[in-house]
């Protein structure tokens, strides 16, 4: 199994160039991948570069980005261009977000999302791979100068429509904060749907909050990620079976960050993460691996350790 490192993930409190100090660790242990995800506070193609300045030979993958916010040429651009800055591999990662990132930042419309994942993974499958030369789009008078970026294609799924689309179009699939069981669920899924569309399936990898030998500020900054997923359906029905119901009711009542963070044991942390002591977290790779995940992104907190040192070094090699 494949272990990478997210850099810049879900929106929180931490320094605003923690990204560029976690990227900085991953590139220094020898991790072969670092992930730039894009929110409120990042551009996602902006991080690349900055990380691909700023280290050595970690491959890029900018995303995921919102597909209803970017359209596929502007996309395919970034790619092209932080990897013509950096020497790197450049990859992209597709995403619907929310309706409170699309509609209440970007101010834009989060209309037929799955539809719009759809369009822009297909669009992409060509624009990514365009050589010099070519029309920057299909039927464009504009040449195209970048070379190909290199990395690969991902799609973020959870839903059928959009694992549909992964089968179809991407390299990878991207899983967010799931336990070993829904890997397998999921992994069904994706490999049900490649199989429909004729296809070798993507790879799975999955975006998993890690903390080795963790401490309260540690542990915390794991927990209030795991409290934004409460009500999400699917999620929501797993923390009920894993015996957090208390705290979903409470979250779908409509409970405050900070009263839902109380409500909810520290063990949810270890159902949809890696936390604990080295031999507790290695065991959980494994259960991973065993449930078919083929990349773990190890999203490290930084609250008590910065740049996810601790965790990073742990973990490398």
């Amino acid at each position: 199994m494949d272990i990478t490192v997210v850099a810049a993930a879900r929106e929180d409190d931490s320094s605003l160039h923690e990204p560029l100090r976690v990227a900085h660790q991953a590139d220094r242990l020898g991790y072969p991948e670092v992930w730039l995800g894009e929110g409120p506070t990042w551009d996602a193609f902006v991080l690349a570069a900055a990380v691909g300045a700023d280290t050595r030979r970690i491959a890029l993958t900018a995303g995921p980005v919102a597909v209803s916010v970017r359209d596929p040429h502007g996309i395919a651009r970034g790619a092209a261009s932080v990897a013509a800055v950096t020497g790197r591999p450049v990859g992209v990662a597709l995403g619907t977000s929310s309706k409170r990132v699309v509609e209440g930042v970007h101010g834009r419309l989060r209309e037929r999302p799955a539809a719009v994942l759809e369009e822009t993974a297909a669009a992409l499958r060509g624009l990514l791979h365009g050589a010099p030369g070519e029309p920057v789009v299909p039927g464009s008078a504009f040449p195209r100068r970048h070379r190909p970026p290199g990395g690969p294609l991902t799609v973020a799924a959870f839903g059928d429509r959009a694992i549909s689309v992964a089968a179809r179009y991407a390299d990878r699939m991207l899983l967010d904060v799931v336990s070993p069981a829904q890997v397998g669920a999921l992994r069904a899924k994706l490999l049900a749907a490649a199989a429909e569309a004729g296809r070798t399936p993507p790879t799975l990898a999955a975006w998993v909050p890690a903390a080795v030998d963790p401490d309260p500020a540690s542990l915390t900054q794991v927990m209030r990620g795991v409290v934004g997923y409460l009500t999400v359906p699917g999620y929501r029905e797993m923390f009920e079976e894993a015996g957090f119901g208390e705290a979903v009711a409470r979250a779908r009542a409509g409970a405050d960050p900070d009263t839902l963070l109380r409500a909810l044991p520290r063990e949810a942390a270890t159902t949809v993460g890696l936390v604990g002591d080295l031999d507790t977290v290695r065991a959980r790779m494994d259960a991973y691996a065993e449930a078919g995940l083929d990349e773990i992104a190890l999203v490290p907190a930084t609250a008590g350790d910065p740049g996810g040192e601790r965790t990073l070094t742990a973990l490398a090699g």
